[in-house]
């Protein structure tokens, strides 16, 4: 059994082996490297400043939230549409969005949104490519809105 999950992992690896080179490729390619990176580019996390440095508290502890999973999407574009034209839609319909071609795509975790981005193609898989990110302080204000 142990000898079946090996080329699953290997594939993944692979899978990954080809993000990450696109990673680098797209660090090499700018200009001056920003450090925008962040945790998803392979960046090692950065503790708080704020937290004490014994560390006795476990509510200010960061590292308990870290593995919790959240609902990342990326929104082509949106519409509305009446109940009619949603029970016509067969194989091969159309549905036009309000967003337009080559405009960036919204990026939401737990649909509050935090960057736009760019479509790119890596082994023949999609991802994007964060071209504006959302600062905190902005993030902040947007859920305290909603």
């Amino acid at each position: 059994m142990a000898s079946e999950d090996k080329p699953d992992e290997a594939a993944a690896d692979d899978g990954m082996a080809d993000w990450a080179e696109a990673l680098l490729e797209q660090k090499a390619t700018e200009p001056g490297g920003d450090g925008h990176g962040g945790v998803l580019a392979g960046e090692a996390p950065r503790p708080f400043s704020s937290m004490p440095p014994g560390g006795d508290a476990p509510i200010h502890d960061i590292n308990m939230v870290l593995d919790i999973p959240v609902q990342l999407s990326v929104e082509l574009g949106r519409t509305k549409v009446p109940i009619k034209h949603i029970l016509q839609l067969g194989q091969g319909s159309v549905v036009e969005l309000d967003a337009l071609a080559g405009e960036p795509m919204d990026v939401l975790v737990n649909g509050y949104l935090i960057a736009q981005g760019e479509v790119v193609v890596v082994n023949d898989k999609f991802g994007i490519r964060l071209t504006d990110v959302v600062t905190p302080s902005e993030r902040l204000r947007r859920v305290s809105k909603g």
